[in-house]
């Protein structure tokens, strides 16, 4: 059985600046395309089978810097922020004091940014993970996506409920497996950034 990939995408503004970006199409800064391009090594070589990334340019720019074709997803989506979209943590305590998101979820945006909960975001990464599965029978599978999302997506895969998704930090521009053990699903690899290319070794 293969191992299922998770791509966060590269830095962009808004990630650097802590704004919550769910649907907003936020281009990545030239660190983040710089930090797509060197996750290539650590895929090079493997039995990739399949590649899909959420249909955001975030994305699939950050795929295709790591030299991989995707075919857009819509299930792959960042958790839609309703009202929150674009804003930081500190601005929306500023509203409602000790908010949480993984607790407190987010309220209605405006058009386009109706918002989700965290069981909705769970449904889509079910859904998601049902199409994969078969595929890992084959060879790898890669996932390029957002923080949050992958985030409960593995929780979904190491069959805890979404919120669980709370326990995994993810950064910018970094690699994550996942894979089974005994035929039970298990987490690989966790958060691994990209090796810089005065550190990788020489041919």
């Amino acid at each position: 059985m293969g191992e299922l990939i998770l791509l966060r995408h590269g830095q962009t503004e808004w990630s650097k600046a802590g704004r919550h970006t769910g649907r907003t199409d936020i281009p990545l800064t030239a660190d983040g395309e710089a930090a797509a391009k060197s996750l290539a090594p650590a895929l090079a070589g493997r039995p990739i089978r399949a590649v899909f990334s959420s249909p955001a340019q975030r994305a699939v720019r950050t795929a295709e810097l790591a030299g991989l074709t995707p075919t857009p997803d819509p299930d792959l989506q960042e958790w839609d922020y309703g009202g929150y979209e674009g804003m930081t943590t500190a601005q929306i305590r500023e509203q409602r004091p000790g908010w949480y998101l993984w607790r407190d979820g987010v309220i209605p945006g405006g058009p386009g940014h109706p918002g989700e909960t965290v069981q909705q975001v769970g449904a889509r990464a079910d859904a998601a993970l049902a199409r994969v599965r078969p595929l890992l029978a084959e060879g790898d599978v890669v996932l390029v996506a957002h923080a949050h999302f992958l985030r409960i997506l593995t929780a979904r895969w190491l069959v805890l409920e979404p919120a669980a998704g709370r326990l995994f930090r993810l950064d910018t521009g970094t690699l994550s497996t996942l894979g089974t053990e005994h035929g039970q699903p298990v987490m690989l690899t966790w958060n691994t950034p990209p090796v810089p290319p005065a550190q990788r070794p020489g041919p």
